[in-house]
């Protein structure tokens, strides 16, 4: 794939966008611990601004964790937001780090599983989802295994859908358009790795409804499918800021047995399990800023339009 061109996106809507690159740019420069200083300032002006999307993130984090406090959930809002500010830094990183620096900031936990999967000829599939640092860990993992695809949603802003798509050619060996099953199972079957992530709401043919932490969610039921068309086994794989402050990890568990199974369904809610095993280690790291109960069929509500708990901690109170 050739990357895009840059020298189209000239015209004076596009200049926003350029400058919020060049001060990207410039906060990629920073030590890992001043970015992480950085992202928390970006992060409660987000806060502050982002009202809808800091609706659907209180709204989320009161279906998930029932078990706290208002209290607890607006500390755990402020840092999930704190880590979106981080995550656009990351995005910097992914584009602009040097080799050197990405390999001295991530460590990789487990890819005897990989390679373990991997050599029984069909491929894995990296079963993932929408955490922070995903998209950095990217540029480490590909050093490890060349042969990737992954699956890309082209970005609303055409400027920095191609800056992206430049960054991800770079990377990755090959990229996939959402809704492209066969060419997924091209990339299985010719032995690469496929980076998967099943966990936002789908409603299309094929979804299911399963609990995602607790609550019933409309959830895709594909990956039963490609993995039984495929005989891929499925990986999960997970990237996670480390709680030292000192970088990056990759941890990649072993390939999970018996699956798929005999029931699409049932896939899908072990599946969820297994994400929701991962997300509750560090919770702010997940992208609680996606409507992910929403589009379930009645008399179960869309708990997006009917209220929720979406006034904005006080900034003086950040956790």
């Amino acid at each position: 794939m050739t990357p895009p061109s840059l020298l189209r996106f000239w015209q004076p809507r596009f200049w926003p966008t350029w400058a919020g690159l060049g001060v990207l740019r410039l906060l990629t420069l920073l030590p890992f611990r001043a970015q992480r200083a950085a992202g928390a300032l970006l992060g409660r002006l987000g806060l502050l601004l982002a009202r809808e999307r800091r609706v659907i993130a209180a709204t989320n984090l009161r279906l998930c964790f029932p078990e706290l406090g208002k209290q607890e959930r607006d500390a755990l809002l402020r840092r999930h937001f704190a880590s979106l500010g981080l995550q656009l830094i990351e995005l910097g990183m992914a584009l602009w780090a040097s080799d050197a620096r990405v390999r001295r900031l991530w460590r990789i936990e487990g890819l005897e599983h990989l390679r373990e999967a991997l050599a029984r000829g069909h491929g894995a599939i990296l079963l993932s989802g929408h955490f922070a640092a995903v998209e950095y860990s990217g540029r480490r993992f590909c050093m490890e295994i060349p042969h990737t695809a992954a699956i890309y949603r082209p970005n609303r802003n055409p400027l920095l859908d191609a800056i992206l798509l430049r960054m991800r050619i770079r990377t990755i060996r090959r990229l996939v358009p959402k809704d492209s099953i066969r060419k997924l199972i091209r990339c299985l079957g010719e032995g690469e790795t496929v980076w998967y992530a099943p966990d936002q709401s789908f409603r299309r043919k094929g979804s299911v409804l399963v609990p995602f932490f607790g609550v019933p969610a409309m959830t895709s039921g594909a990956l039963t499918g490609l993995a039984r068309v495929s005989g891929a086994p499925v990986v999960p794989y997970f990237a996670t800021r480390r709680a030292d402050g000192r970088g990056y990890e990759i941890r990649i568990e072993p390939a999970l047995a018996d699956f798929p199974g005999g029931d699409p369904t049932a896939d899908a809610a072990r599946i969820n399990a297994v994400l929701e095993r991962h997300i509750r280690q560090a919770p702010e790291q997940y992208y609680w800023v996606h409507r992910r109960f929403k589009g379930r069929p009645a008399p179960l509500p869309d708990p997006y339009t009917d209220g929720g708990e979406g006034e904005p901690p006080p900034a003086s109170a950040a956790a």
